[in-house]
């Protein structure tokens, strides 16, 4: 399988997985095949997987089935970190074809080439333990901001989650590497690059033999500062530990990093924090909270948040909805508990019913809309750099502020990856 083959591929999850579906993409056009949309029918698909919550690993197999009632006669590529964690489950389904782990996924190229369908789903992985390797990867032409992975892995083991299981140690680029991938995005007419990575705070591990500390994430953010061309960049997510006020101080007075956070809390319970295994409390959080809005008021800061985590009391829930309520935050990505195999917090009892869960998911939506509707009022009337969206499907295009507040408005074609100065309404 190889020239004048066609190809489609779908993300599902994660920033990251975003920027490795587009690096699979162009390594898969450069071995010769040409790209489809993933709507059209195609000699190859490749899902690019979650699995974080149940409802990822459920979207995966309707996926499935819905390319082989398309295309019956297509290969169906799985990777990612369903593909890792779970490769004979995926291999069981029906139409799946190819399954490739975390160490093959920037094989595809070379496991396609020469693939014939056999009736029998191939795996091709290995245990996570034994990858131990950095594959750079960013997003390009699918949308205006570039997604750039500059690390991978997790060395925590937070009671819940199955990441590390799924991509194993913690590792990262160089920094003279994501200078020349900044530089590389830049001379493409990149004007934002958002910084991915599992932990990207503990940038600085890696197979390029440094040692721990001979690289930081501070160090990074100092040289991609520099790059002449950039005009924008954001910071994916963060953990409030590793979010140190240092690099708080650097965004502050720098005109290229955005005046957006996006920092992982899960509970405001520091009972629940405990039982996560998370590394701080809820005083440290609100510590950097507040360190933001004192050096940077117009700023937003996102928050991850998850309901009913195994024993999350009335009290608990109410806990962290009020320290949400007075924290100075924009809005939340909420996310319900979802039991995954091998981690700790499946001995941890009570179970907190399903729809207790999806109860407090709602609850704190509609106090993440209230946050997000308060933070935009209070910039009405100022004008703010906004970047503007390629795509004019619908008439309208969008883009974002420089402080991550959305603007919609009718398409204009003159001002498709252009930063705006724009009067808030």
């Amino acid at each position: 399988m190889s020239a004048n083959k066609t190809v489609a591929l779908h993300t599902l999850g994660c920033k990251l997985n975003f920027s490795e579906t587009s690096a699979m993409s162009r390594l898969l056009e450069e071995d010769g095949f040409v790209k489809k949309d993933f709507e059209e029918e195609a000699d190859v698909y490749v899902l690019n997987t979650c699995s974080v919550t149940e409802n990822a690993n459920k979207e995966c197999r309707q996926l499935i089935r819905r390319i082989k009632r398309k295309a019956p006669e297509s290969t169906i590529v799985i990777t990612g970190c369903y593909a890792q964690l779970k490769p004979e489950e995926i291999a069981s389904i029906d139409g799946v074809d190819l399954v490739l782990g975390a160490a093959e996924k920037f094989n595809i190229a070379y496991h396609l080439r020469d693939y014939r369908q056999s009736g029998e789903a191939k795996i091709c992985s290995c245990d996570i333990e034994d990858v131990d390797s950095f594959h750079d990867a960013y997003s390009l032409g699918d949308r205006t901001r570039t997604f750039l992975k500059v690390q991978d892995g997790c060395d925590y083991n937070c009671s819940f989650c199955t990441i590390p299981m799924a991509r194993g140690k913690s590792r990262s680029d160089t920094i003279s590497h994501v200078v020349e991938n900044a530089e590389r995005l830049a001379a493409q007419g990149v004007k934002e690059i958002v910084l991915t990575g599992v932990n990207l705070g503990d940038f600085g591990k890696g197979d390029k033999g440094k040692d721990k500390n001979e690289e930081d994430f501070y160090s990074l953010i100092q040289e991609l500062d520099k790059v002449s061309g950039v005009k924008r960049y954001r910071i994916s997510s963060i953990e409030p530990n590793l979010l140190t006020p240092e690099i708080i101080e650097f965004v502050s007075g720098s005109q290229k990093f955005m005046p957006h956070f996006h920092i992982p809390l899960q509970s405001g319970s520091n009972r629940i924090l405990g039982l996560m295994r998370r590394r701080y409390r809820r005083e440290l959080y609100a510590e950097r909270v507040s360190l933001i809005k004192k050096l940077i008021p117009y700023a937003c800061i996102g928050v991850d948040v998850i309901t009913g985590f195994p024993s999350e009391s009335d009290e608990d829930f109410e806990e962290t909805r009020m320290f949400l309520n007075e924290l100075a935050v924009s809005y939340f990505h909420v996310f319900t508990y979802s039991e995954r195999e091998s981690t700790v917090a499946l001995d941890i009892k009570p179970v907190v019913p399903i729809l207790v869960r999806q109860e407090r998911n709602k609850r704190l939506h509609d106090l993440s809309y209230k946050k997000m509707q308060y933070f935009t009022r209070e910039h009405c009337g100022e004008i703010r750099p906004v970047l503007f969206e390629r795509h004019g499907k619908t008439g309208m295009m969008e883009g974002y502020t420089d402080n991550y507040i959305r603007i919609m408005t009718p398409y204009k074609k003159e001002w498709e990856n252009e930063i705006i100065d724009w009067k808030i309404q």
